[in-house]
């Protein structure tokens, strides 16, 4: 995964290209990404802009095997006021690259029928780690909470992160159930 987006354009295909090449030479596939998704991740704050359609076609052109593209999404929680994706922009992204496989960054706490609906439009990957750390953080404390970690050797990490591992395998089941996506390489 490549993040290119907070480079102007011109920027973002010159070190894509290269690492298309890079990545491909090795058998590796690349995902990059165009248009600002909001929030922060690693230290870069997005707006939450929509891409460029023609921006969007130029990096796919570069032969990535995915693109994210900012439609409105988020990294992290949404705020109340989120204004929903933009499907225009997905599907004008969409129409634009043809079959390239497109990306949900941002994807925890979409509704299920906005989700059903980018799929819809060749979403094909979405990305929901802030969920299943949620749901680690909350198995975790309710276990320390009800004072697990004080009866025999429930410090033991092993019994102590159980909880929350289980969390994460329980919400990625359900995710997986959203997208369509049980029983498919």
């Amino acid at each position: 995964m490549f993040d290119g987006s907070h480079y102007a354009i011109d920027e973002n295909v010159a070190k894509t290209t290269q690492l298309v090449a890079d990545a491909h030479a090795k058998g590796i596939s690349i995902e990059a990404e165009v248009g600002s998704i909001g929030g922060e991740e690693d230290g870069v704050v997005g707006m939450g802009e929509c891409a460029d359609p023609d921006e969007c076609k130029a990096i796919a052109d570069l032969g990535v095997d995915f693109l994210a593209a900012g439609i409105g999404n988020i990294h992290g929680k949404y705020p109340e006021n989120w204004q929903g994706l933009s499907f225009e922009t997905l599907d004008a992204v969409q129409q634009k690259t043809g079959e390239l496989p497109l990306v949900l960054h941002g994807g925890t706490g979409i509704p299920a029928d906005m989700i059903k609906k980018a799929i819809s439009l060749g979403v094909a990957k979405i990305n929901v780690n802030t969920e299943c750390q949620l749901a680690f953080a909350a198995a975790t404390r309710e276990y320390i909470e009800a004072g697990k970690d004080l009866q025999g050797k429930g410090f033991d990490p092993r019994k102590l992160l159980a909880p929350g591992a289980e969390a994460i395998k329980k919400t990625v089941k359900e995710k997986m159930e959203l997208f369509g996506s049980i029983d498919k390489a």
